[in-house]
């Protein structure tokens, strides 16, 4: 795959991409042409994946099911997956009863989480487990902090982070900590993380273990008007007692403004510039943050990535992976390529990946995993990578093809496995 250099005569990447400006990219590979060694791939089509394997994980005719990137996710490396999801009861014959409004309000009929898991790379998933959280385990149940939780091995495999709010994405956001010992079987109670002078703090179960056995969670910071989102990075180094603030990731707030606007809708409906940030480590030690912005969450937005070689203490831009689709989960292949799979809302709606072959700075035409989606209201993948190298995804989805359409089929759960070569 051809790649373009970091700093062709002083105009930099970060010029084409970090503000999403079509003539920004055209200036950039303009800057390119005459560059020693200054190669840009060329712009393909989207490519139909063949031989892509659908099956339904979780779905009931009365219920809305979704979100599982941001309801838990973990991968334990050995083909067991464990994936929390957030399901509804809801009457299909009211169009109000699946408004996200109305869901995120409470308004909605009963809301409760369930998790299944898969002990297969993800090629079967077990019946669900109800209120998966609210297994504690006897020997965690007088935590009230990390340190009562002594001694904490984040490098052992079983011993898992999930990390949510309460008042998610609003600026009255705290958020939680709760730690498993033995896969997600139980857990200890919720434990507050400390706002250290942040004025909120909202978690979307995003944790990743530095090899120095450092356990990072990934978190933003909502400010009082409740539209300035700015993630960031908390860290617990071996032996301490809490979680505390590490470094933020972005700007405070876009110099380019490129999802600023006159917005009258709710948060769930505007702008946002960063949000649901998700850290991966490469094999040479890089981090990667992935984020997600939005102009509006049916359709206009997209995933950025950023990059830490310095054990995730300072951040800088990397590259913007696409015209349209968040939030994206990103695969680090065992030979070196990244797929990021990622919800595509704009019609034909459906589920979509680029492929990097070098390390993210660059990203390989888009590939078309399915497009059936029935309305804009699909997505928020997680994805990984199959014993037999094969990439896997689970994620919500309604079909057009569903006998009941209410702005798109039934929202359930669904996973693809397909090969990107």
């Amino acid at each position: 795959m051809e790649t373009v250099p970091r700093n062709p005569g002083g105009f930099t990447r970060r010029h084409a991409l970090a503000g999403g400006s079509g003539l920004s990219a055209l200036l950039w590979a303009t800057a390119l042409r005459g560059q020693p060694g200054g190669l840009i791939r060329s712009y393909l089509p989207p490519r139909r994946l063949s031989e892509v394997d659908h099956a339904v994980v979780y779905r009931r005719e009365d219920e809305f099911t979704g979100w599982p990137h941001v309801m838990g996710y973990w991968n334990f490396g050995d083909g067991e997956l464990l994936q929390q999801v957030t399901t509804i009861d809801t009457e299909y014959e009211n169009p109000d009863a699946i408004s996200h409004d109305n869901i995120g309000r409470g308004s909605g009929g009963a809301m409760r989480q369930l998790a299944v898991r898969s002990f297969d790379y993800g090629r079967t998933w077990s019946e669900p487990v109800a209120n998966m959280l609210g297994t504690i385990d006897p020997a965690m149940a007088d935590a009230t902090t990390m340190g009562d939780l002594r001694p904490l091995d984040f490098l052992d495999p079983d011993t898992i982070i999930s990390n949510s709010s309460t008042g998610f994405g609003t600026p009255e956001g705290r958020t939680l900590v709760r730690v498993s010992r033995d896969r997600g079987q139980s857990w200890s109670p919720d434990i507050a993380v400390p706002l250290d002078a942040l004025h909120s703090l909202s978690g979307m179960n995003s944790a990743l273990v530095r090899s120095d056995g450092t356990a990072l969670i990934w978190l933003m910071e909502v400010d009082k008007s409740g539209w300035n989102r700015h993630p960031c990075v908390y860290a617990l180094p071996p032996g301490n007692t809490d979680f505390h603030f590490l470094t933020f990731i972005t700007r405070k707030q876009d110099p380019y403004g490129a999802a600023d606007g006159d917005y009258s809708s709710t948060f769930r409906y505007g702008g946002h510039r960063w949000f649901y940030p998700r850290g991966y480590q490469l094999p040479d030690g890089r981090m990667l943050c992935v984020l997600r912005s939005q102009r509006d969450p049916r359709g206009i937005m997209w995933t950025e990535v950023y990059y830490s070689d310095d054990h995730g203490r300072t951040w800088d831009f990397l590259s913007r992976v696409n015209d349209f689709g968040a939030p994206g989960s990103l695969v680090v292949k065992k030979d070196g390529r990244l797929v990021m799979v990622y919800g595509y809302r704009l019609l034909p709606a459906g589920i979509r990946a680029k492929v990097s072959e070098d390390g993210g700075r660059s990203w390989g035409p888009e590939l078309i995993v399915r497009d059936d989606g029935g309305s804009w209201d699909l997505g928020y993948p997680n994805a990984w990578e199959l014993d037999d190298g094969r990439i896997g995804a689970v994620y919500y989805f309604n079909s057009k093809d569903d006998p009941v359409q209410v702005n798109g089929g039934k929202r359930h759960i669904q996973r693809s496995i397909f090969s990107i070569d």
